[in-house]
Order: structure tokens, then sequence, then C-alpha cells
């Protein structure tokens, strides 16, 4: 899986504390070999944000993402649950 970055995703990303940016990391890594390891919980989202899906960093921390073609993702937005706003 190729994964290709919002500039709103880069500013979000460089504001989190190191600690967090390290384990987003891993977590991306996780995703390029498999966007639904069941240690992501990867979801789809549904209303204003349908056809867009999400997964977990943490328990505070989420990724906002679409696929644009089978094996490419666009990351939108990295943080808490206001990212779905």
């Amino acid at each position: 899986m190729h994964i290709e970055y919002s500039s709103d995703f880069i500013k979000h990303y460089k504001k989190l504390p190191v600690e967090i940016q390290l384990l987003a990391e891993t977590k991306m890594e996780i995703f390029k070999a498999n966007p639904f390891d069941v240690s992501l919980r990867t979801h789809k989202l549904s209303g204003s944000l349908a056809g867009m899906w999400s997964f977990s960093v943490n328990y505070k921390y989420r990724i906002l993402f679409s696929f644009v073609e089978r094996d490419i993702a666009w990351f939108y937005l990295i943080g808490g649950h206001e990212v779905y706003k």
C-alpha cells in the first residue's frame, strides 16, 4: 500500500507529541502491510464523512483517509476525535 499525505495531515502531524508521531509511524507501517489489520481498528465512516475511512493510532488519536486506488491511500488528517468534524 502506498500512502499520499495532504498538507493538512503533515501540518497536524508535526504538531503532535514526539511519542505520538513515533506510534503513528508504527501504525502507518502496519497499514502499508495490511490496511485492515485488527490492531488498527479500521472502519468506514458515515454521515457527512461517507466514503472516508479511519484507523486508530491509539485510544485518542485517529488517521482519516480514503482509498484512491486499490493500492493507494490518501491520508487527510491525524488527530483526536475532532478530525471527524
